[in-house]
Parts: structure tokens; C-alpha cells; sequence
């Protein structure tokens, strides 16, 4: 079983091969999700985040506001690491038990862990190879506006993680999601083709 890592830079794309993947049957687990998760009440890194942040950070209910929460720690570097250095460990621990999980119950296809901070968590040095995937910087920029962010807020954001050149440069396979989803899917279907026929990633 091959234990593969899905990254890229924020509204590249990883979201969209994530959901290909699945398409065409293999497992895919959503760090990021995961990472929201354990934020929340009850969950592994609540108490810590709340501590280390505020109770300022959490609304009425006492969940983590996420918009408020975002906008905090990606004006500040300083805080998002703090932040990672909280989170990155437990996400790491669940990622591996799902992969032993996956691998108990005899999977034998190529598994996936999607995350944006593969590698500025250095998770991808516990895996077997790295898929990034990558689009040109202003359909970054076009897509994260469109999400609602402000330009001041999506250029921090994109700015905030490790130049795609460098995630480029790790990658064992790559998939380009500038163009249409049709010419992504057929990427990543050769891809698919290329993991069912036990070829070892170059």
C-alpha cells in the first residue's frame, strides 16, 4: 500500500483532484478537515488553542470562530506558527493510525492524505511520495477573492505557505490545474492508470 501525499498551495486545485480520486476509488483523508476538527469543543487541541489564543477567539457558543480565528493568525506569523506547532503533531498522529487502519483492512491500492502544510509540517517525509499540484498564481489570487477573501487577506494567506516551487520540487508526480477540470481529470485518470499498474513513482 502505497502511502501518498495530495498538496499544493491554498485554491490550487487540491480539492478538486481530492474529489477525482475518490471518483476512481481510492481513499483520500482531508488533513485540513481534520485539523478544524480537533479545534473544536472537546477535541485534542481545543483547550491548547484556547489558552494559547484567548477566549476572545471562540463565540458565544463557545466554538472557535474560524473567520475571526483565520484572520488573526494569518496577520500574524508568529501566531500561525504557534498555532501549527499545536495542531501539525496531533494531525500527524491520526493521519498515521488511518494509514494503519487502511492497511489492516487490506488495502492494497495507493492511499491519500490532502493537506495544504504537507510539507511545512515535514508529515511528507513519513510518506512514500508527493503529489502537488499547482495553478498560476493569479488564478490563486481570482479564486480565494471569489471565496469572499479581501486581496489584503488571500495574498497573506498564499503567502503564508512555502513558494509552490519549492513543493514542486519534492514532488514525485505532479498536476497542473490551470486549465480546464477536464484536462485535470485526465491527469490525474493517468495517474490512477500509472498507481493500479504497481509502477513505483520516479
Amino acid at each position: 500500500m502505497l502511502r501518498l501525499g495530495l498538496t499544493g498551495g491554498i485554491a490550487s486545485g487540491k480539492s478538486a483532484v481530492a474529489a477525482m480520486l475518490r471518483e476512481l476509488g481510492f481513499a483520500v483523508l482531508d488533513a485540513d478537515a481534520l485539523a478544524h476538527k480537533l479545534i473544536e469543543p472537546g477535541q485534542a487541541a481545543y483547550a491548547e488553542v484556547i489558552q494559547e489564543f484567548g477566549p476572545s477567539i471562540a463565540d458565544t457558543s463557545g466554538c472557535i470562530d474560524r473567520a475571526k480565528f483565520g484572520a488573526m493568525v494569518f496577520a500574524d506569523l508568529a501566531k500561525l506558527d504557534r498555532l501549527n506547532a499545536i495542531v501539525h503533531p496531533r494531525v500527524a498522529e491520526v493521519i498515521l493510525s488511518q494509514f494503519e487502519v487502511w492497511r489492516r483492512s487490506g488495502v492494497r491500492d495507493a492511499v491519500f492524505v490532502e493537506a495544504a502544510l504537507l510539507v511545512e509540517s515535514g508529515i511528507h517525509k513519513k510518506l512514500d511520495g508527493l503529489v502537488v499540484v499547482w495553478c498560476r498564481p493569479e488564478q490563486q489570487l481570482e479564486r480565494l477573492l471569489a471565496r469572499g477573501l479581501s486581496k489584503t487577506e488571500a495574498l497573506r494567506r498564499i503567502d503564508a505557505q512555502l513558494p509552490v516551487e519549492e513543493k514542486l520540487r519534492l514532488a514525485t508526480e505532479k498536476i497542473d490545474c490551470s486549465g480546464s477540470l477536464e484536462e485535470t481529470r485526465r491527469q490525474v485518470e493517468a495517474l490512477a492508470g500509472k498507481l493500479r499498474r504497481a509502477q513505483p513513482l520516479q
